[in-house]
């Protein structure tokens, strides 16, 4: 992840592989952590949609591979719409999105050319997509079909501790006293938000999962490494289109392809509404950890838990008075988060902080 920085200007970037980067003209786009504010806000209101679209079509399974498949041509859509974009405006937010960001070398130090690819470069890029964009998504829904919302969403925004431990020794990046410190805000909010512990069992649907969110956690270590020499949205079609070929695969070995083939019109319009949510999550979940710590990213994406309570209050499906202490410790964690990456620019260029 680079040497530390303590302060002053982060290094300038280069054109790097895949085209013009935001530094060569001046434009760095928006910092990586408020991308990722982006999205978070955007799953809040994936979660809140999807609440209502899961129940229009039986199988969780047909549900979420209609999803992603729409999701999957939206994404490939967008890509070639900023590649064509690129050559006419080489600094505009499309062309960040087709193009990789790299830091200067120093005096002397040869430029790099086209990266090198090997089998850990490719198997990576096939974890992202098989586990992370298919296996991942058949062992949530499925618990989600043996447990109840509380837990299961408890479970799910375990994701930050399982990256914090794996960002360490695999990323190199620094946890800060401050990171500790907004991860015990969340975790706590989370707690609160559940209702305390005593709930919690491990049940199969809630272990199911448990072990998506690990297989997720280890997607955005896998990720943030491929980002370094691809581009976010290659990252991104790459990581739905072969997981959407994964789901339809396990849907014809399960027997429920021709579920998937005979949605009614209702049906298929909850999957383009949630595909569309979903793909303009995963484009901006990229490109913010292109842009900042894989630690970062994933703290302030727990504040998504903030925006579905507020659009379910705003419903009139719950009442936010026995989750208010905890959607504000919620909201107090991912917003430091957001602050101090903000105010460290080291931060920005995904390089470790000391202090």
């Amino acid at each position: 992840m680079g040497r530390p920085v303590t302060g002053g200007r982060a290094p300038a970037p280069e054109t790097g592989t895949g085209g013009s980067t935001p530094g060569a003209h001046g434009r760095a786009g928006l910092p990586g952590v408020l991308v990722a504010g982006f999205t978070a806000l955007i799953s809040g209101l994936s979660v809140f949609v999807n609440s209502y679209g899961v129940h229009a079509i039986t199988s969780p399974s047909v549900y979420t591979t209609a999803k992603n498949l729409v999701a999957t041509m939206v994404l490939a859509g967008c890509a070639l719409g900023a590649w064509w974009a690129r050559r006419r405006r080489p600094a505009s937010a499309a062309a960040r999105f087709v193009s990789v960001e790299r830091a200067r070398p120093g005096p002397g130090a040869p430029r790099r050319g086209l990266p090198a690819w090997g089998t850990l470069q490719w198997i990576g890029l096939a974890y992202v997509g098989i586990v992370g964009g298919g296996l991942a998504f058949v062992l949530f829904f499925d618990g989600l079909a043996d447990t109840t919302a509380t837990p299961a969403a408890f479970w799910k925004d375990t994701l930050v501790i399982w990256v914090a431990v794996l960002a360490v020794p695999f990323l190199h990046e620094r946890v800060t006293w401050w990171n500790v410190g907004a991860i015990g805000l969340l975790v706590v909010g989370e707690v609160a938000v559940a209702g305390g512990l005593g709930h919690l069992a491990a049940s199969r649907g809630e272990l199911l999962v448990l072990s998506a969110s690990m297989l997720w956690a280890v997607e955005v270590v896998v990720a943030k490494v491929l980002l370094r020499e691809l581009a976010p949205a290659a990252v991104a079609v790459a990581r739905m289109g072969i997981g959407a070929a994964t789901l339809v695969v396990y849907l014809a070995v399960s027997g429920s392809l021709q579920a998937l083939v005979t949605l009614d019109a209702a049906q298929v319009g909850w999957a383009l509404l949630t595909g569309l949510l979903l793909a303009a999550y995963v484009a901006t979940w990229m490109t913010a950890l292109a842009r900042a710590r894989a630690l970062d990213v994933t703290s302030i994406l727990v504040g998504s838990a903030l925006v579905t309570s507020l659009l379910q209050a705003a419903a009139g499906t719950v009442s936010l008075a026995p989750e208010a202490l905890g959607l504000a410790l919620i909201g107090v964690g991912a917003g430091a988060v957001v602050w101090m990456g903000l105010r460290h620019p080291a931060l920005r260029r995904n390089e470790a902080v000391s202090g």
